[in-house]
């Protein structure tokens, strides 16, 4: 067996030329040791008897021969559905569209009910996560996040009021850029800009981390431990965000009213007092709240879909990064459609 497993030509005419011969089997009594060309010549002659329609009768085969031959022959236990590539048929397409469509919506509701339910066993106490988590966090979610809230608000506000300043200026009404700079930030942009930055920033971190722990089997684990990951790992995220977004965007507001002030003072040359006095006039508590309400619903929004993407994750590093994509472009997405319903919500309601 050196050189290879023997040849099967001379059996093949031998069975050819012995019609009679139908089966064929083979006398192992005198085989002390035998390598795997020997199974290579083994499965040729169980082949060529399949194709002369003979029997190959492997019972007097040594029992390793026969087990490395069941096993080279096996197929596999479950056979992979044939998957059909949808053709250039626009129904055909949009049925498939339907259909991925149908099961994110599925998920997306599974989901959320999940987190409902998780909720409501924090709320009666019956909630496992741990303090220190929660904690970290929230130090995650609020005080590292502030220089880059800060720098955006800042200049937002600077924008606004650069803006408003060339533009009311025509008209003698500088004085009324505190009402533009304070009204824009309260109302949309200091709540709308904290909630994209959060959504690029931490949405992305939460997608990132529970899919590396997707990847790398950990979940599965708490599992195993009889320890709900909606609990554990998404409950205590979303509730950090819940807690310091609308601090963030209190102090985004603030941020942004400085920045404005800042142009107004160089630029219009108004002084403090004025400025001040502008801007608590024009801004009310009902303003004030409508930024909140939105900052409460964007951080649902950033905390959900974030952890949502992570548990959606596959088990390898590409899925990782595409799990962190996705968890920002639908982040920033549903942000941008809930900011305008909030305002159609808002205007019917005469606020």
């Amino acid at each position: 067996m050196e050189s290879g497993p023997p040849d099967v030509q001379p059996l093949r005419e031998a069975l050819e030329r012995e019609p009679a011969l139908r089966r064929l089997m083979f006398d192992t009594a005198g085989l002390t040791a035998w390598s795997s060309g020997l199974i290579v010549f083994f499965l040729q002659c169980r082949d060529l008897c399949v194709t002369l329609n003979r029997v190959f009768d492997r019972a007097s085969l040594p029992a390793g021969a026969q087990r490395l031959m069941e096993l080279a022959t096996a197929g596999p236990a479950n056979p992979p559905a044939p998957t059909v590539e949808p053709g250039f048929n626009l129904v055909e397409k949009a049925g498939v569209v339907g259909l991925g469509l149908a099961e994110a919506a599925q998920a997306n509701v599974n989901f959320l009910g999940e987190c409902t339910l998780a909720l409501g066993r924090w709320l009666r106490g019956r909630s496992i996560f741990r303090r220190q988590d929660a904690w970290w966090l929230a130090q995650q979610c609020g005080a590292n996040a502030l220089p880059i809230v800060a720098l955006i608000a800042g200049l937002t506000g600077l924008i606004l009021a650069f803006v408003g300043s060339v533009q009311l200026g025509r008209f003698g009404a500088s004085i009324y850029v505190a009402d533009l700079v304070a009204i824009a930030l309260v109302r949309e942009m200091g709540c709308l800009m904290t909630a994209i930055i959060m959504c690029g920033r931490t949405g992305a971190a939460f997608a990132a981390q529970l899919g590396t722990m997707k990847a790398n089997q950990e979940m599965d684990a708490f599992t195993v431990f009889g320890i709900a990951p909606i609990d554990f790992l998404v409950l205590p995220r979303v509730l950090a965000l819940l807690v310091m977004m609308p601090l963030l965007t209190v102090f985004a507001d603030l941020v942004g009213i400085a920045g404005g002030f800042a142009v107004a003072m160089f630029m219009l040359d108004l002084s403090a007092f004025e400025y001040w006095q502008e801007t608590v006039r024009a801004l009310s508590l009902t303003q004030f709240s409508t930024g909140l309400v939105k900052s409460v619903a964007f951080a649902l929004i950033v905390g959900l879909t974030g952890c949502l993407r992570g548990m959606q994750c596959g088990t390898n590093a590409a899925s990782v990064g595409q799990a962190t994509t996705s968890a920002v472009v639908t982040g920033i997405t549903w942000i941008i459609v809930a900011d305008a319903v909030f305002a159609v919500i808002f205007n019917v309601l005469g606020i």
